[in-house]
């Protein structure tokens, strides 16, 4: 099991949760869209926020401002999470827009704001899990298309997400990632911006 568990810190990496999360909404709302859309969006949403990010951070490496792609050190965070937030930023102002992808585009609000509040703890010398704020933020909109669109089969998604925040919580654990103060500090920094934002779509 020991073995076993890190694989869900790179499986549920913040970096892939908002293709996640893209792929889980255009699925279970596809009458609306044809292929061709859904293609294009998420092509859209894969470069700006996992291709971006992922050369970004070889340019940090190749400098010494990071030395993992899981960025344990504090101090090493700003950057990231400064290109994180002005990332979503262009999606919800380019690509994601409301009057097409309402619920996905609060999503991503969700996340900006917990990306901000993780950035001003990084100020404050407070580390919260990355992890954490991302399978949170996730399962909780996952919970919240589930109410929405009242499709059965979304149940077992939901429950499959909420599983998920456990193994990525005891990942994190095993790979002495994080304290328990620390990933309850991520759980509620996904949590909380994705309910408020919920309120505007639900």
């Amino acid at each position: 099991m020991k073995k076993i568990l890190p694989i869900f810190s790179y499986v549920f990496h913040p970096l892939f949760i908002s293709i996640y999360a893209s792929m889980f909404y255009l699925f279970f709302k596809g009458d609306i869209f044809v292929n061709e859309e859904k293609i294009f969006i998420l092509f859209q949403i894969l470069i700006i926020t996992v291709f971006v990010p992922m050369l970004f951070f070889l340019l940090l490496r190749s400098t010494g401002n990071v030395d993992s792609i899981m960025i344990n050190e504090t101090s090493q965070r700003k950057i990231p999470l400064v290109l994180h937030c002005f990332l979503i930023i262009l999606l919800v102002k380019r690509s994601v827009v409301i009057m097409r992808y309402p619920e996905l585009h609060f999503f991503f609000l969700g996340a900006l704001f917990s990306t901000i509040i993780a950035l001003i703890l990084s100020f404050c010398k407070i580390k919260a899990s990355l992890h954490m704020i991302a399978i949170s933020g996730l399962t909780v909109f996952a919970i919240g298309l589930y109410r929405h669109l009242q499709v059965p089969n979304m149940m077992y998604w939901v429950a499959f997400f909420i599983l998920m925040n456990g193994f990525v919580a005891s990942s994190r654990l095993e790979m002495n990632a994080h304290t328990n103060k620390e990933l309850v500090i991520g759980l509620l920094i996904g949590i909380i911006p994705q309910l408020m934002f919920a309120f505007f779509w639900l």
